[in-house]
C-alpha cells in the first residue's frame, strides 16, 4: 500500500455519510475500498508486491485497530472468497470491495467451539459457515489442526435434517483435500451408508451422502498421487502412513453389504425427479463399478444385474437432460469393461459353482438324456450343439459372457429351447443347427458390432441396445435358427448363416441412440430369407470378405486400441498448449458458478497434468509459455464431469460477436467442468468445431475414472486411424501375396521341453 510519506504504504480514508469519499488531498488515487469489522468503509492503496499478512498488518496500524493483526484476515465482501498472496493482484486489479474479516485460525476455533455446544440454532449456523470455508486450504488446515473433523463425525452421527445435511456438505467439501481425513473410520462409513439408505432421508441430505461414498470409494490405494508403498504382484499396492487413499471399493461396499437394501436405494434413484440426485447416484454406481475388486466383482455384478440398473440407465437416456449425459455415457463405458471382463473370464465348472449351476440348469431344460456315442464316450453336450464335451474349451471364446447369454436365452422360453433341441436331435446328424454353437457366435458376432475387444473407450452417443445384450442376443440367436431352417441348411452351412446374422445385425441396431425397440424385433423376428439374402449380395459386392477373417479382425482391434491411444496423448497435447474461450452464461442449474471477470479466457493444463491453469480477460493477448500469466488454476482431481451444450455467451458480447445467439440459448460449442458436488468450476465456449472436440474429450480422457469421447470428430479420427492402419498393413500382405486363411489351427505340443522362445520376431 502506497501513502504520501515513505515510512508507510497506506493513507486510508473514511467515507463521508453520503458514501461519497473526500476529495484525496495527497494526489494518490485509491485501489480498493475496505470495510472494517466495526461497519466502518475506508478507501485505500494498496501494493500488490506486499503479501497479504503484510496488507493487514498495515491496515491494522493506519485504521489504529487494537485487535492483533493476526487475529485478521481479508475477504471479498461480495463473494465471501479468502484474500491470498495468489489472488490479491487480481482482486487489486479488478478494484474488488474488500473487508476485514477473523483469521482462519479465529473462524476454524470458533466454529469448532460452537460444533461442541451442541445448540441446535448455533450449529446450524455455525455449519453452514462451516460448509463455505471449509474449501480454503487455509482455513481446512486450521480446522484439522484443531481436531475440527472428530467434531464434525460427531455431528453427522447424531445430527438431522438441513442441519445434517450442512455437515454432510462440509464433510464433502472437506475431502476435495487430498489429505487430512485419513482417521475416517468404518463406522463413520457404515454411518454415512445408513443415511443414504433411510427412506426418511431429505434429499439435500441423500446428495452430500453419495458423493461422500463416491469419494472414498475412488480413494483407492491404486489412485495415490506420488510414490507407494511396494508390494507383491499379488497382493494390492499399500498407500503411504497418513494417506487418504486408504478406502476403495471394499471399504465401501462391505459397509453397503451389512445394510439391507443401500444398494437398491441406490438404482432407485436413478429415477429421482431430481436431476443431481439422480446424476450423483449413477456417479457413485459408476465409481464402484470402476474399482470393484475381485473378491466381490461376481457379488456386485450380479446385484446390479438383478436390480436392473441397466433398465434404468436406458431410461436416462431418453430423458434427453443434459445434465446427465457424461454420466450415462461413463456407465455405457464401465459396461462396456464389465462385458469384455465376462468375455475373458474362463469358464470352469469344475472350480465355479455358479458355472456348474449354470450349465446344470441348461442341461435340465434341454430335457435330453446323457448317452454313450458308438466309440463309447460320453455323448452330452454335443446334443446341445457343442463339438465336443470339453466345456472349457467350448466356452473358450465367449468366457462367461457366452453362458450367461445361454442361460438367458434358455430362461426366455425354456419350452421353446427343449423344443429346438429335441427338434435338431431328430434330424440327420448333418441337417441339425448346432444351438449351443450358434449362441457363442452370436455372442462374438454383437462383440465385434459394439467393439467389446477394445473397452478403454466408448462412442459419443447413447447405445440402449448395448445394454440390452442379453436381449439383443436372444433375438439374433432366434433369426439364426429361422435362417437354418427356411434355407434348409447342413453342417458346412454354418459360416453361410453367420455371414448373413452378422449382416442383420449391422442393419438392425443401425442408428441405435434413435431407433425403437419394437422396429428391432421385428428386424430379427420377422424378415424373411430372401430378402436378406439378397441384401447381404449387395453388400458382398460392395465390401471385401477379407475384413470378415478372424487374423485381419484381430489385427483391427489392436490397431484401433493404437489409434485410441494415438488420439488421446494428441487430445492431452492440445490441453498442454492452452487456447482461448470465450466466458459462458450457465443455461440452467450447475451449482454456484462464479462470475468471470472478462469475456475471455486463457486455460492451459500444467505439465504435471494436475491443474489448469487459467486467467479471464477482456481481450485476447499474447500469454507466454508456463503458468506465470496464468494466477488462477483448477485441480482435475476436482473436476467430476465435463457437461456439453450447457451454458450461452455472456449478455454483453452480443453487439461485439453479432454471430452469436442473443438469447440465453446453450451454444453448442459450450463446456462445463463440475465438482463432485455439481458446483461449475468453469463454464467456456469454444471458438470452433474442433477446439471443443479437442477439449472436452482431452478432459474426459484425462479423468481416471472415464474414457469416452464426447465429439463424433474424436470417434472420428480414432476410426479413420484404424481404418488407414488396417489397409497400410493389408497392402503389405497383399504386395506380398500372402494368403490369410479364415482361421489358425493349433500344432501338436512339443514331444519335449528342449526349447526356449526368442525375443525376435
Amino acid at each position: 500500500m502506497s501513502s504520501t510519506n515513505n515510512s508507510t504504504r497506506a493513507t486510508p480514508s473514511p467515507l463521508t455519510t453520503n458514501g461519497i469519499p473526500p476529495k484525496s488531498t495527497t494526489g494518490i488515487i485509491p485501489t480498493n475500498n475496505v470495510t472494517t469489522k466495526a461497519g466502518v468503509t475506508v478507501r485505500a492503496r494498496i501494493d500488490p508486491t506486499l503479501t497479504v499478512e503484510d496488507v493487514v498488518r498495515q491496515l491494522c496500524l493506519h485504521l489504529k485497530v487494537a485487535e492483533p493483526y493476526t487475529n485478521l484476515a481479508l475477504r471479498d465482501r461480495d463473494t465471501e472468497e479468502l484474500i491470498t498472496s495468489e489472488n490479491l493482484r487480481k482482486k487489486i486489479k479488478n478494484k474488488v470491495h474488500l473487508k476485514l474479516v477473523n483469521s482462519s485460525a479465529i473462524e476454524a476455533a470458533g466454529i469448532i467451539e460452537k460444533l461442541g455446544r451442541r445448540d441446535e440454532k448455533s450449529l446450524r449456523m455455525s455449519l453452514f459457515f462451516l460448509q463455505k470455508f471449509i474449501k480454503e486450504e487455509k482455513f481446512a488446515q486450521e480446522f484439522l489442526d484443531r481436531d475440527g473433523l472428530r467434531e464434525l463425525v460427531d455431528v453427522i452421527e447424531t445430527a438431522h435434517g438441513n442441519t445434517l445435511a450442512y455437515a454432510l456438505t462440509a464433510m464433502q467439501n472437506l475431502m476435495d483435500l487430498d489429505y487430512g481425513w485419513s482417521t475416517l473410520d468404518d463406522s463413520f462409513i457404515f454411518k454415512v451408508v445408513q443415511i443414504l439408505s433411510s427412506p426418511n432421508s431429505l434429499i439435500n441430505v441423500c446428495r452430500p451422502a453419495t458423493v461422500i461414498l463416491k469419494k472414498l470409494v475412488e480413494a483407492d490405494p491404486a489412485n495415490v498421487v506420488g510414490p507407494i508403498i511396494a508390494s507383491s504382484s499379488r497382493t494390492p499396492p499399500v498407500a503411504p502412513p497418513g494417506s487418504v487413499y486408504r478406502y476403495g471399493f471394499q471399504s465401501v461396499y462391505e459397509q453397503m453389504r451389512r445394510q439391507k437394501g443401500s444398494l437398491e436405494t441406490v438404482v432407485s434413484r436413478l429415477g429421482s425427479p431430481d436431476t443431481a440426485m439422480a446424476q450423483q447416484s449413477m456417479m457413485l454406481i459408476n465409481s464402484l463399478l470402476s474399482h470393484v475388486n475381485d473378491t466381490y466383482w461376481d457379488e456386485f455384478i450380479a446385484d446390479l444385474e438383478r436390480l436392473n440398473v441397466r433398465k434404468a440407465a436406458i431410461r436416462l437416456m431418453s430423458s434427453h437432460v443434459d445434465d446427465l449425459t457424461s454420466c450415462v455415457l461413463d456407465f455405457q463405458a464401465n459396461i462396456v469393461r464389465v462385458t469384455y471382463k465376462k468375455k475373458i473370464t474362463v469358464v470352469e465348472p469344475e472350480v465355479e459353482l455358479a458355472h456348474l449351476s449354470a450349465l446344470h440348469y441348461i442341461w435340465e431344460c434341454s430335457g435330453v438324456q446323457e448317452e454313450l456315442d458308438p466309440e463309447g464316450q460320453p455323448l452330452k453336450w454335443r446334443k446341445l450343439g457343442f463339438d465336443s464335451e470339453n466345456i472349457m474349451e467350448e466356452f473358450q471364446d465367449a468366457g462367461v459372457l457366452g453362458l450367461d447369454c445361454l442361460v438367458n436365452f434358455v430362461q426366455d422360453d425354456p419350452d421353446f429351447f427343449s423344443k429346438v433341441i429335441l427338434e435338431q436331435l431328430s434330424r440327420p446328424q448333418e441337417r441339425r443347427c448346432p444351438v449351443a454353437k450358434a449362441s457363442n457366435e452370436i455372442v462374438e458376432l454383437l462383440s465385434q458390432h459394439w467393439t467389446i475387444f477394445a473397452p478403454a473407450y466408448s462412442t459419443s452417443t447413447f447405445q440402449p441396445f448395448l445394454l440390452n445384450f442379453p436381449k439383443v442376443h436372444c433375438l439374433a440367436l432366434h433369426f439364426f435358427l429361422r435362417m437354418w431352417n427356411e434355407s434348409a441348411s447342413a453342417a458346412d452351412d454354418f459360416s453361410r448363416i453367420s455371414a448373413l446374422t452378422r449382416s442383420q445385425i449391422k442393419v438392425a441396431l443401425q442408428q441405435e441412440s434413435a431407433r425403437p425397440w419394437h422396429e428391432v424385433e421385428h428386424d430379427f423376428l420377422e424378415c424373411e430369407y430372401r430378402a436378406v439374402r439378397d441384401r447381404q449380395m449387395q453388400e458382398l459386392e460392395a465390401g471385401d470378405d477379407l475384413l470378415s477373417k478372424v487374423p485381419v479382425r484381430n489385427l483391427k482391434e489392436k490397431l484401433m486400441r493404437e489409434s485410441a491411444e494415438f488420439v488421446r496423448q494428441q487430445r492431452i497435447h492440445c490441453l498442454l498448449q492452452g487456447a482461448w474461450f470465450l466466458n459462458g452464461v450457465p443455461t440452467q442449474h450447475t451449482g454456484s458458478a462464479r462470475r468471470p471477470n472478462g469475456q475471455w479466457r486463457f486455460m492451459r493444463l500444467d505439465t504435471g497434468l494436475k491443474y489448469l491453469h487459467y486467467v479471464d480477460s477482456p481481450a485476447k493477448f499474447d500469454v507466454r509459455n508456463g503458468t506465470e500469466d496464468l494466477p488462477d488454476r483448477i485441480e482435475t482431481a476436482a473436476i467430476s464431469q465435463i457437461t456439453t451444450g450447457t451454458c450461452a455467451p455472456l449478455p454483453n458480447l452480443a453487439r461485439d460477436h453479432p454471430d452469436l445467439p442473443t438469447s440465453l440459448l446453450p451454444s453448442p460449442l459450450s463446456f462445463s467442468l463440475l465438482s463432485g458436488g455439481g458446483e461449475s468450476l468453469a463454464d467456456q465456449i469454444a471458438t470452433d468445431q474442433s477446439r471443443w472436440a479437442d477439449w472436452t474429450d482431452g478432459l474426459n480422457m484425462l479423468r481416471r475414472d472415464s474414457g469416452h469421447v464426447t465429439s463424433a470428430e474424436t470417434a472420428g479420427y480414432i476410426k479413420a486411424l484404424t481404418e488407414i492402419g488396417l489397409k497400410i498393413k493389408l497392402l503389405d500382405l497383399s504386395g506380398e501375396k500372402v494368403d490369410i486363411p479364415s482361421g489358425l489351427v493349433a500344432g501338436p505340443p512339443p514331444t519335449n521341453t528342449d526349447f526356449f522362445f526368442s525375443d525376435l520376431l
